[in-house]
C-alpha cells in the first residue's frame, strides 16, 4: 500500500499542477430549481448562490449548494438553440464540469496545454467588489471539462456574477456530508489506459492502485478500473473501463444510456456513516442492498471494527480493510432516470483503498438491478 501514502512536500512543491482540492461539481440539467431542491431537501445541502436572468445572464440559470468542503452547481439553459440544452438531450441530466482549486489557473492552463491537453478556456479574468477569480480549463474524457479555478484572491460566496442565493422560508438539516473523496469516470472499450496516460502527462497524476476483470467480476459481467491521483492525493480520480463477461457490464450500460463517457459516480466522504445513511435513507435516497448473509462472517472477512454490526446490517453499510485500516461504503442507486449518474457515501477509518473485498458483492447487488431494468 506504499503508492497510496501522501507525497512529501518537496515533491509537492516541485509539482507543476498543484491542486488544493475539488473546488465545485457542475451539473447540466433540466430543471435546475427542481434539482436544487433534491439535493437539499434529500441531501442536506445549504444554498448558496444563484444567477439567472436577474443577475444579468439571459441564457441559463445556476443554483449553487454547499455542504461543508462539497459545491455542487445545477445549470440550465433558458433556449432549446444553448449548446447545453444539447448535452442534456444527449445524455441526460449529467456531470459536466469537475472544477478543481489551484494557487495560478494561468499556470495550471499554461503546464497542461503544453503537456497535450485541449483547452476549453483560456485564463479569464472576473472580478467584482468582492474580488478577483481566474478561470481556465481543459477537456477530458467524454464532454467533461477541468475547470481549474484560482480565488485567493476573492472574498464573495462563490463566482462574480452570481448573488447570495437566500431562502428563508425552507431550511433543512445536513447530513454529514464533508468533502468529494473520488469522482470515477467510465469510458469506453480500450480506453482506460489512454486515458491514465492523459493524466500522467498532462496533469502530473500517479496510477495508486489497478483493478482487473479478475478483481472486479461476478458470474456474468466484468470491469477494469484505474485510481489516478494527484501529488498530494486531495483529487483521485479512477477510471473505469468495460471488460468482457456473458452480460452487459454496469460501465456497458451507463455508456449505452448516458451516450458517451462521463462521469459515474461521486463519493463524498463522511465522519459517521451510519448516521449520514439514517439521514438520506429517511428522506428519501434509495441504496442498493447486498444480502444478509453478507453480515454473517464481516469481522472474521475484516477483523474487529469499531462499529456495531446492526445497524450496518440495517442499512446495507459494506465494510473493507487494507494494510492501513478499514473503511464502510455504501452506493445509491442512480439519481436519474437513465441509469448514469449515482453517489457513494464513504468513511475511512485509515483505509487508503477503495473496497476491492465488496467489489463481488455491490456488483452483484448492481446486476440485479439491471436485471429489474432488463439491461443485464
Amino acid at each position: 500500500m506504499e503508492t497510496q501514502t501522501a507525497i512529501s512536500n518537496k515533491t509537492t512543491q516541485q509539482d507543476f499542477l498543484p491542486l488544493e482540492g475539488t473546488d465545485f461539481v457542475e451539473f447540466y440539467v433540466g430543471n435546475a430549481k427542481q434539482a436544487a431542491h433534491f439535493y437539499r431537501t434529500v441531501m442536506g445541502f445549504q444554498p448558496l448562490a444563484y444567477c439567472g436572468p436577474e443577475t444579468g445572464d439571459r441564457d441559463k440559470v445556476s443554483y449553487v449548494l454547499r455542504q461543508n468542503k462539497v459545491q455542487f452547481m445545477f445549470t440550465t439553459p433558458l433556449h432549446s438553440n444553448h449548446p447545453i440544452a444539447d448535452h442534456i438531450h444527449r445524455h441526460g441530466d449529467g456531470i459536466k464540469v469537475l472544477a478543481l482549486r489551484v494557487p495560478d489557473a494561468a499556470s495550471a492552463w499554461e503546464e497542461t496545454t503544453q503537456r497535450g491537453g485541449k483547452s476549453f478556456l483560456e485564463p479569464k479574468a472576473m472580478e467584482d467588489e468582492h474580488g478577483k477569480v481566474v478561470l481556465s480549463g481543459i477537456h477530458t474524457y467524454g464532454e467533461v471539462i477541468h475547470l481549474f479555478v484560482e480565488r485567493k484572491d476573492y472574498k464573495g460566496a462563490f463566482l462574480p456574477g452570481f448573488q447570495p442565493w437566500n431562502t428563508p422560508y425552507f431550511h433543512t438539516e445536513e447530513t454529514g456530508l464533508l468533502y468529494i473523496d473520488h469522482c470515477v469516470g467510465n469510458v469506453g472499450w480500450n480506453q482506460m489506459n489512454p486515458w491514465v496516460k492523459f493524466y500522467e502527462e498532462v496533469m502530473g497524476f500517479r496510477n495508486i492502485l489497478s483493478f482487473d476483470d479478475k478483481d472486479i467480476s461476478t458470474e456474468y459481467s466484468a470491469l477494469m478500473s484505474k485510481v489516478m491521483s494527484n501529488g498530494n492525493g486531495y483529487v483521485k480520480f479512477p477510471i473505469n473501463e468495460p471488460a468482457e463477461g456473458k452480460k452487459k457490464s454496469q460501465v456497458e450500460e451507463y455508456l449505452e444510456y448516458y451516450d458517451g463517457e462521463g462521469v459515474q459516480h461521486v463519493a463524498l466522504a463522511t465522519a459517521d456513516i451510519v448516521h449520514t445513511v439514517t439521514q438520506l435513507r429517511n428522506r428519501g435516497m434509495e441504496f442498493l442492498r447486498v444480502p444478509n448473509s453478507y453480515y454473517d462472517d464481516l469481522e472474521s472477512r475484516v477483523g474487529k471494527i469499531d462499529e456495531d454490526i446492526a445497524p450496518l446490517r440495517e442499512l446495507g453499510i459494506l465494510v473493507d480493510r487494507d494494510d492501513e485500516g478499514y473503511l464502510l461504503q455504501l452506493f445509491s442507486k442512480p439519481v436519474e432516470d437513465r441509469p448514469t449518474l449515482f453517489f457513494e457515501i464513504i468513511q475511512r477509518k485509515g483505509a487508503k483503498s477503495f473496497g476491492k473485498g465488496n467489489f463481488k458483492a455491490l456488483f452483484e447487488a448492481i446486476e440485479r438491478e439491471q436485471g429489474l431494468r432488463g439491461n443485464l
